[in-house]
Parts: C-alpha cells; structure tokens; sequence
C-alpha cells in the first residue's frame, strides 16, 4: 500500500467528522496563518483551528515569496482577511542549506540552476523578521497592521512571538 492509498483508506474511515463551517470560502476569524510544511506543526491542532476559520499556507521555511504574497493578496482583497499569523519554527530544514549549495546541487543534477531563492537562514528569528518586513512592504497587501510573527519549538510546542519593533530594522 501506497503512502496516498494509506491516506485515503483513513479518509474513508474518518468520514464526515470534521467540525466547522463549511458554507463560505472566507474564513470566519479573518486571519490567514502562513507556517513551514514540516510536518511537525500541525496548524489546526496547535491553534484549536476549525473547518472555515482560517487560511493556512505552506511552504518550505514559511517564507513570504511572491507566491505567498499572491495567496495572500487574494485572502485579503477577495477573502476577507485581515490578520497575519507568521510560524517559523525550531530545527527548520531550511537551517541546514544554504543558498549557493543547493543551487548548486540542483544544476548539477540537472543542468539547470533554480531562477528562484532557496531562502536559506541560519537565525529563524531573523526570518521571521524578514518575511514581517516583505509583506509590510508589499503594495499587494492592504491590512498590515496586525501582521505577527512567532517561532514555534518543535519539542515544547511553546510559540515565541518575535519582537515586531525589531522588524523596521530586517
């Protein structure tokens, strides 16, 4: 069995038990929360998350790109958002690369080197403040008073906000 046919076998068992609300395309609390794809944070878990109260958009690192600020445009503009949740996290993938060397290993692979940034760091609260100040910069993105940033601890579980008034200074 196939990790996708495990997947599905517990989506039958699972059935239709998930709560929320389902009616609307907008969520309900008006935030949308943008966090790594390790799948150690479990977004709805950590945040008591519903069906229908919040957007959640992944990526490697949880970095705001400009495939970020796109879902994110369209979240406020179309969608009703007003906040943004930033989740950066402990022991992040992202700390063990950087930037030339795994460009460098892709072209090598495969002949071609990546257009687009790796976002590498080695200081995740300097990331954190980094994509803070990219999206308080961006002109796509209307609502930027209440945009936060926290790094969630893989092994506690514990969410520390970083310092917004040091986010000017990224």
């Amino acid at each position: 069995m196939t990790a996708i046919d495990e997947l599905l076998k517990r989506n039958y068992e699972l059935g239709n038990v998930v709560p929320g609300d389902r009616s609307s395309a907008k969520p309900s609390l008006q935030v949308a929360i943008l966090t790594c794809m390790d799948s150690r944070i479990r977004v709805f878990e950590i945040f008591g998350l519903k069906q229908g109260e919040a957007h959640v958009l992944r990526n490697a690192g949880g970095v705001v790109t400009d495939d970020m600020i796109r879902s994110l445009a369209l979240s406020q503009r179309k969608l009703g958002t007003r906040e943004v949740l930033l989740v950066h996290h402990t022991n992040c993938g992202l700390e063990m690369v950087t930037e030339d060397d795994f460009k460098d290993e892709l072209e090598t692979d495969t002949g071609l080197r990546p257009t687009w940034a790796v976002e590498a760091f080695k200081v995740v609260e300097q990331s954190v403040r980094g994509s803070m100040a990219r999206l308080r910069r961006s002109p796509f993105i209307p609502h930027t008073d209440k945009i936060r940033g926290f790094v969630y601890d893989v092994h506690t579980g514990e969410l520390r906000e970083v310092d917004a008034a040091e986010t000017a200074a990224a």
